[in-house]
């Protein structure tokens, strides 16, 4: 018997990286998972590897109808929803303040701010209507300290930090448990990217210095759990040795 049998959890950003090895874990749990990314085709051959219990649904989190949609989907196929995991983000284009795009610029607020309340805004009334749901939102240490050239990630990475403090308080009383999670460096295409950037000490970074992508994933697994109850409504850092032995992480 796996830890999320009979759950239902939903993934977006799952094409690749945190949000792949969160599939593959949580199915691994017992889980019916529904991939959420725009990588149709990525989406799709992840879910047929995971199997029948994998539902692999093309969604831009920049859009609300869509993850609407996407929830909707979700229920029709599985009868539920009770996890959610709010993985989507990116970081391009990497520019100081005074040469960013302003639309690129917009576009990452959409996507990493703006998808996760939609998320929220999508799932908290199913949850609620069952008295029972998790949220779990990526986050970053990016949240807290500002990084050149990282204004646009910087920003969304502290309101969608906000917006979980702000589902725990509004969600709690309805049976829903919310949380962050903040995974320090992962070696992800995300990585290879800010490596390329060459900007801030962040891109200087050896890639020995990465966790790997399924070390938050197992993370997230653990904070499905009542043992993670203790941090409801905070974030739970990796970086964290008392955390990382906690659940048995270790390089």
């Amino acid at each position: 018997m796996g830890s999320l049998d009979g759950k239902v959890a939903i993934i977006t950003g799952a094409s690749r990286g945190i949000g792949e090895a969160a599939a593959r874990v949580f199915a691994d749990a017992g889980a019916k998972v529904c991939l959420l990314a725009r990588g149709r085709d990525q989406i799709a051959e992840i879910a047929g590897e995971i199997g029948e219990y994998a539902l692999a649904i093309p969604c831009d989190v920049s859009r609300y109808w869509e993850v609407e949609a996407a929830v909707n989907a979700c229920i029709e196929t599985f009868g539920r929803l009770d996890i959610l995991i709010n993985n989507a983000g990116v970081i391009e284009p990497v520019a100081r303040l005074a040469e960013s795009d302003p639309d690129a610029w917009s576009h990452v607020i959409d996507i990493n701010l703006k998808g996760v309340y939609y998320g929220f805004r999508a799932a908290m009334p199913v949850m609620e209507r069952q008295g029972s749901g998790t949220i779990l939102t990526i986050s970053s240490g990016a949240a807290h300290n500002a990084l050149e050239g990282w204004s646009h990630y910087c920003t969304s990475k502290a309101g969608a930090a906000m917006l979980t403090m702000a589902g725990h308080k509004e969600g709690a009383e309805k049976g829903l448990r919310v949380m962050g999670l903040s995974p320090g460096t992962v070696a992800t295409q995300m990585q290879h990217e800010i490596k390329a950037s060459g900007v801030n000490p962040v891109s200087q970074l050896d890639w020995e210095a990465h966790i790997p992508a399924d070390w938050p994933a197992k993370a997230l697994l653990w904070m499905c759990s009542e043992d993670a109850d203790e941090f409801l409504g905070q974030e739970i850092s990796l970086r964290d040795e008392t955390i990382r032995a906690r659940l048995g992480l270790s390089k």
